[in-house]
C-alpha cells in the first residue's frame, strides 16, 4: 500500500455535530494506524451559510477530542485552481459551457459548465460494502460549475482529493450516491480513483437518521455538559465499528492500534445517550482525585472536596451532574444547613414522643469520641449498635419509616444534611468530621427543645 492519505472535510455551515466527529475520528484512526497523513479541508464554498465561527468550533472540537491533521486549507483559497482545471476539461472537449435560462430568473442567461457524460456503467469497490454498480446514463451531462469561476461541490472535492493525493475517502453512507458523478469527473481529469469506505449512518431510537431533535447536538454542548473527550472518542468509535473482542473501553491510542475498516459494520449505528453516560462515568472514575477536582473546578473547601470525590465518582455520570450534586444534595458538606423542626420529627414514632431528641442526645458522646479522619465504616461500627438498640426497644422496622433504626438514623442524617436526599449519615460524618458533626447534632437538639 502506498502512503495512506485521508481527509477531514467539514462544511462550516453549522455547529460541530456528532456525524462530523465520528467521520473525522475514523479518518484519523485509519490514517494513523497505517502511518499515513491527514488533510483538513474546510469546504467553505457556500458563502451564504459558511461562517468563521463554525469553522473555529469544528477545529476546537477536534483538538479537544485529540484528533490532529497534517495540512489545512480552505476551498475558497483554491478558486484559481478550479478554474484552471475547468478550462482544461472544456479545452479537451470533456466538458462544455452551456448557456441556459437561469433557474431563479428565466429572463437571465447563465453559463453553466457541464461534464460530457460517456454514459458508462461504473463499478467501485467499497471497503465496507463490497462492489457497488451505477449506470451513469441517467445522470446526463450534469453540471460541475455554475460558471467557469464557480465550481460546484462534486468538481471541487475531486480536484481537492487529486491535488492532495487522497488515497482513501472515508465518509457517511449518504454520500454513496455522490460517488458515480465523482468517478466520472476523476476519469475526465485523468486522476487515480481513491478507495472508498462508506460508514453506516448514526440512527436514533426510532432507527431514523440522528437529527438535532433526537440528540445530535454540538460536540461542544457535550463538552460543556461535562463529558470527557476520552469518553466521546470511545463511544463514537463503537458507532459502527466492532473490534471483534469483548473490550469495551478504549483510549485513543488503543483505538489507533486496533482500528480496521474491515471491522466497520454495514448496518446503522444506534445512538444511545444512556450508554454514552455509562462510558463517560467509566472514564471519570479512571481519573486521579486531583485531576477530578481540577476538572470540576470547585470553589469549596479542598480538604472536604478530596473526601467528597469518591461520592461523586460513584454517583455522577458527567461533571455537570457532579456540579449539580455539589450545589444540591452534597451542598451540606460545605455549608451548614438550615433545619426544619417538622422534618426532624417526620419519622418519630407516634407513641414515642421525644424519641428523635433522645436519640440525637445519645449520639453526642459517641461523636465526641471519634477521631479526625475517621472512615465511614468506623462511624457505622459505632452508630449502628445504637440504632439496633433503638429497634430492639420496641420500635419495629419496616413500618413505612416509622420506628426502628430509621427513628434514630433519619434525624441524624437530616441534622447533618438538612435534606431529604443525601448520603448516609456515616459518610456525612466521615467527611464533615466529628467536631462539625457534633455541632450540627447539638443545633438540631436545640431546635427540638424549642
Amino acid at each position: 500500500m502506498s502512503q495512506v492519505i485521508t481527509r477531514i472535510p467539514p462544511s462550516p455551515t453549522g455547529r460541530f455535530h456528532i456525524g462530523t466527529a465520528r467521520t473525522a475520528l475514523f479518518n484519523y484512526l485509519f490514517a494513523r494506524r497505517n502511518g499515513g497523513s491527514i488533510v483538513f479541508r474546510s469546504e467553505d464554498t457556500d458563502r451564504a451559510r459558511s461562517k468563521p465561527e463554525f469553522e473555529q468550533e469544528i477545529i476546537d472540537g477536534l483538538h479537544w477530542l485529540g484528533i490532529t491533521w497534517d495540512s489545512f486549507y480552505r476551498q475558497t483559497e483554491r478558486h484559481d485552481r478550479y478554474r484552471e482545471l475547468l478550462e482544461k476539461l472544456v479545452g479537451e472537449g470533456k466538458a462544455y459551457i452551456s448557456s441556459e435560462p437561469g433557474k431563479d430568473d428565466p429572463n437571465t442567461t447563465v453559463h453553466l459548465v457541464r461534464l460530457k457524460n460517456p454514459g458508462t456503467v461504473v463499478t467501485f469497490t467499497d471497503i465496507i460494502r463490497g462492489d457497488i454498480t451505477f449506470d451513469t446514463t441517467e445522470l446526463g451531462d450534469f453540471v460541475i460549475a455554475r460558471s467557469i469561476d464557480d465550481a460546484l461541490y462534486h468538481f471541487a472535492v475531486v480536484a481537492d482529493d487529486m491535488d492532495s493525493g487522497v488515497t482513501h475517502v472515508i465518509r457517511g453512507e449518504d454520500h454513496i450516491s455522490n460517488t458515480p458523478r465523482q468517478i466520472l469527473i476523476q476519469e475526465a481529469l485523468g486522476t487515480t480513483r481513491p478507495a472508498y469506505a462508506h460508514l453506516p449512518l448514526i440512527l436514533d431510537e426510532k432507527r431514523a437518521k440522528l437529527s438535532k431533535r433526537s440528540g445530535a447536538t454540538s460536540m461542544m454542548d457535550y463538552r460543556d455538559e461535562g463529558f470527557l473527550p476520552e469518553a466521546i472518542v470511545n463511544y463514537l468509535s463503537l458507532l459502527g465499528w466492532n473490534p471483534g473482542t469483548d473490550q469495551e473501553y478504549f483510549s485513543l491510542a488503543e483505538l489507533t492500534a486496533a482500528f480496521s475498516l474491515e471491522d466497520v459494520q454495514k448496518g446503522g449505528a444506534m445512538w444511545n445517550r444512556d450508554k454514552l453516560l455509562s462510558v463517560n462515568q467509566h472514564w471519570m472514575r479512571t481519573l486521579s482525585d486531583e485531576d477530578f477536582i481540577t476538572l470540576l473546578a470547585p470553589s469549596q473547601d479542598m480538604e472536604k472536596m478530596r473526601k467528597t470525590v469518591p461520592l461523586l465518582k460513584d454517583r455522577a455520570r458527567t461533571f455537570g451532574e457532579a456540579r449539580q450534586m455539589l450545589s444540591g444534595e452534597l451542598s451540606c458538606l460545605f455549608t451548614e444547613p438550615v433545619l426544619d423542626r417538622e422534618q426532624l420529627l417526620v419519622k418519630e414514632p407516634e407513641d414515642r414522643s421525644g424519641a428523635a431528641k433522645n436519640g440525637l442526645e445519645g449520639l453526642l458522646e459517641p461523636l465526641q469520641a471519634l477521631s479526625e479522619g475517621v472512615s465511614a465504616e468506623e462511624v457505622k461500627a459505632v452508630i449502628m449498635p445504637l440504632a439496633d438498640a433503638a429497634e430492639a426497644a420496641g420500635l419495629p422496622a419496616g413500618q413505612a419509616g416509622k420506628g426502628g433504626r430509621g427513628a434514630l438514623l433519619w434525624p441524624l442524617r437530616y441534622a447533618l444534611s438538612g435534606q431529604e436526599r443525601s448520603p448516609d449519615p456515616f459518610t456525612l460524618i466521615s467527611i464533615l468530621g466529628p467536631a462539625e458533626s457534633f455541632s450540627r447534632v447539638q443545633k438540631a437538639i436545640g431546635i427540638l427543645e424549642g
